[in-house]
């Protein structure tokens, strides 16, 4: 692995000489505990008295439930009590959709624990609470339940037919949303090129490293929920208005949490019923997934249908864009299941300018675990079509990949520029990334390379892969996400308590499973108050510690949480100016804030931040008026989403006897604004490339004829071992955002959403000699193998 170290800023807020704690590579501050151990999971948590749950879910894909009987479990040594859907109905209510796309939208009711019907396999159907975990789990078999079969809606285009099965009463069309810029239908017109293909976006399930987690208990009528969560105070927020817990008797904790990439962005049902059991039973109540339960009922990604056609001239300039969109949104429609996609919508366009984009999206009900946030969130999959496009256009002309991107991507000196998907892109230098990661990739001699093994007709063909991207993150700001109909808003809270003695207590509402929040927040405090990074702690995860919050997905823990974060230490140090100054006895203004001490301009008059801090703890002497206290509380709500780019090339070999792929090298190019702390960011990169390369050639959710899902193990989903990874060779540009302080953009979901086309478009220009235009993700050596004879054929 090879990383730069990008050049460290020398401003944060007001000038700080000296060394500074943004832009160094600090360990993180996290790791000794959780690599050691020594930490708390949710699994890891025991109550005095707590009773286990384990259910029972549906083994098919589609029926009606005729009957549960569990008078048999509940006679079983151990068990301490069993309930069906129908046992639970009165108080269980639905799981919550906070994104309405369209006024006319399907939205099936969803209840937690099914009633009459099951429209997915492992839907729960009741559940036995026991004094253990493996007596609960062996009491389901004395559980008996009777289905009658109705038929299985697997195929996305077949469910939008008449003549279909129908998932729910109301049809198999949940949603039509269109939007629409510029004359498509003149860009098309007598366009000299028009490139037409139809990508699949495989099925894809979320691994996390730590399971799904619950732990509920009750006080009284107070409750406390511990759950391995993305989002605590959402889910409290949910929780409240689906169990009728009121919201101020309710307390949501996420301890440390292993991992979510969008899997754990969600209400489960799991959750929920944890509630209403600890309610009724007056007893602490967990449940740990297994792993092949995980497979089943952790909602799943992706699952598109992509038609997309692109209209250009003679010169490869770009002229229009159509997407005619197929998303799979499952049997229901979870917390953010239908505005998945459309965060792609505004994507699809990348970094390129165009004269025209029609894009629509059809949300299709089927028999399947529902869909959600996964990594990228419909980015991956905007980029992977317009990325492919790009590669296809360039075979179409003749010319080469980069070159075709040069040609029609949005210059340096253009910015800020609006684009024909309606963003406003801030920043950005799409040549400069790009020739770095040229370099470092060898790309003239690759090429030459593989000349000459098409020349010689070598067995193992060389692939060259081009992915040049950019997304939308940092989810916000509230009044775009209210114009999209989203249930929330894009702000983050944070508080910082300047402590008698001088440390400093930070809470942010940003709730981390990995991301080193405690680490770069820490950093960035060192720098903003002057004090050291090892003085500063931070809070999170805890709606009892932390009341206020949206939470960590979307790539927006940095540019909207941290930024609430240097917010309210902004506060904090003019509060302390005015202390200070009186302290002093100077005029505000005449203080200026230099590594860490307030100093008279024109004197060696000074105090530091920690002496104010004391003297307020005191109040013996404060300016009349002013209460004894710095702690201060900001509510950041961006402007802007945060652009993020980078070009990411791929080096394939491809055995054209066996189908066999390795990736030869691979260069990461990434832009993501000011660096707070390298190493978290490079531990990111590596870890969406990981993903994304999953997704290029090993990762599918598979279903049979019948509904059933057949990869409900490791042994049957594959994802990358480190063994199956090259050695990365990362690099950065940096070209600061102009809609935040610090200059940062997100980092989190950019290996995942760049690598992914770069590794199928190094495929299929291994094999286009070949006559091979396409090959279906996951790119196994049995689907390239049947490429190449198909071309053949």
């Amino acid at each position: 692995m090879v990383a730069r170290q990008v050049a460290e800023s020398d401003e944060l807020g007001e000038p700080v000489p000296g060394r500074r704690e943004v832009g160094a590579a600090r360990r993180r501050k996290e790791d000794a505990r959780l690599v050691t151990g020594r930490t708390r999971w949710t699994d890891n948590i025991q109550l005095p008295g707590m009773l286990h749950v384990a259910f029972v879910r549906s083994p098919m894909a589609h029926a009606r439930i005729t009957r549960v009987d569990v008078s048999a479990a509940r006679r079983l040594p151990g068990v301490v009590a069993a309930f069906s859907g129908r046992d639970l109905a009165a108080e269980q209510g639905g799981l919550p959709c906070a994104w309405p796309v369209t006024e006319d939208m399907v939205l099936p009711d969803h209840p937690p624990m099914a009633v009459e019907e099951v429209r997915y396999p492992g839907e729960a159907v009741a559940c036995v609470v026991a004094t253990d975990r493996y007596l609960a789990s062996d009491a389901l078999e004395a559980v008996e339940v009777d289905y009658e079969p109705l038929p299985a809606v697997l195929d996305m285009t077949r469910a939008l037919a008449p003549d279909s099965p129908r998932v729910h009463p109301e049809g198999n069309r949940a949603f039509v949303w269109k939007f629409a810029a510029g004359d498509a239908d003149a860009a098309f017109r007598d366009a000299p090129v028009v490139v037409e293909r139809t990508f699949v976006q495989q099925r894809l399930i979320p691994t996390a490293m730590e399971p799904r987690a619950v732990v509920a208990q009750t006080d009284g009528d107070s409750f406390t929920l511990y759950s391995a969560t993305q989002i605590p105070h959402v889910l409290r927020v949910m929780l409240a208005i689906t169990t009728g817990i009121p919201e101020h008797k309710l307390r949501v904790i996420a301890p440390d949490v292993g991992g979510g990439f969008g899997s754990k962005l969600q209400v489960t049902a799991e959750e929920v019923l944890a509630l209403l059991l600890t309610r009724r039973l007056g007893r602490p109540v967990k449940w740990t997934e297994s792993r092949s339960e995980g497979n089943l009922t952790v909602h799943h990604g992706r699952d598109q249908l992509q038609r997309v056609s692109l209209a250009a001239g003679a010169d490869g300039r770009l002229r229009g864009l159509k997407v005619d969109l197929l998303a799979d949104m499952g049997a229901y429609l979870m917390l953010v299941t239908p505005g998945v996609p459309l965060l792609g919508a505004f994507m699809y366009n990348g970094i390129y300018k165009m004269d025209a984009y029609d894009f629509t999206c059809t949300g299709v009900f089927t028999t399947k675990m529902p869909t959600d946030a996964y990594r990228g969130a419909g980015r991956p999959e905007a980029t992977f079509a317009i990325e492919r496009l790009m590669d296809e256009l360039a075979a179409e002309l003749g010319l080469d990949p980069v070159e075709v991107r040069r040609r029609n991507w949005i210059a340096r000196e253009e910015f800020p520029y609006a684009t024909i998907a309606g963003l406003t892109y801030d920043s950005g230098d799409y040549a400069a990334a790009t020739d770095r990661a040229l370099e470092l990739f060898g790309y003239d001699a690759l090429r030459a390379e593989q000349a000459a093994r098409r020349e010689r007709g070598d067995p193992v063909q060389l692939g060259i892969g081009v992915s040049t991207f950019t997304e939308m993150c940092g989810l916000a700001p509230s009044r775009v996400l209210g114009s999209l109909s989203y249930g929330a808003g894009g702000w983050e809270h944070a508080s910082v308590r300047m402590l008698p003695t001088g440390k400093v207590e930070v809470v942010t509402g940003s709730s981390p499973h990995g991301q080193g929040h405690e680490t770069a927040w820490s950093q960035i405090v060192a720098d903003a108050l002057g004090v050291p990074f090892e003085d500063v702690a931070v809070a999170h995860g805890d709606t009892g510690v932390s009341h206020k919050g949206m939470d960590t997905y979307g790539s927006r823990s940095l540019v909207v949480g941290g930024m609430a974060v240097l917010r309210a230490c902004d506060k904090v140090r003019e509060k302390a100016r005015q202390i200070a100054a009186h302290l002093l006895e100077a005029a505000a203004d005449d203080l200026e804030f230099t590594e860490g001490s307030f100093r008279v301009r024109g004197t060696g008059a000074a105090r530091t931040i920690q002496e104010v801090a004391l003297a307020t703890f005191a109040a013996h002497d404060l300016p009349d008026g002013v209460e004894p206290s710095l702690d201060s509380d900001a509510t950041y709500d961006p402007d802007n989403f945060s652009y993020p780019h980078g070009t990411h090339l791929c080096a394939v070999e491809v055995d054209t006897e066996t189908g066999a792929t390795k990736i030869r090298s691979y260069v990461a190019v990434d832009d993501v604004g000011r660096v707070v702390n390298p190493t978290i960011v490079t531990g990111q990169v590596h870890g969406g490339l990981a993903q994304g390369i999953g997704q290029a050639l090993f990762e599918e959710a598979v279903y049979d004829a019948d509904g059933n899902l057949l990869t409900t193990t490791m042994a049957d989903y594959l994802i990358p071992s480190a063994a199956d990874l090259p050695e990365f060779v990362t690099d950065r540009t940096e070209t600061p955002a102009t809609t935040n302080p610090l200059g940062v953009k997100g980092v989190g979901e950019a290996g995942t959403i760049a690598s992914t086309p770069a590794v199928v478009n190094a495929v299929v220009d291994a094999l286009r000699p070949r006559g091979v235009t396409d090959v279906p993700m996951p790119c196994t050596p049995q689907r390239v193998w049947r490429a190449i004879q198909e071309a053949a054929g």
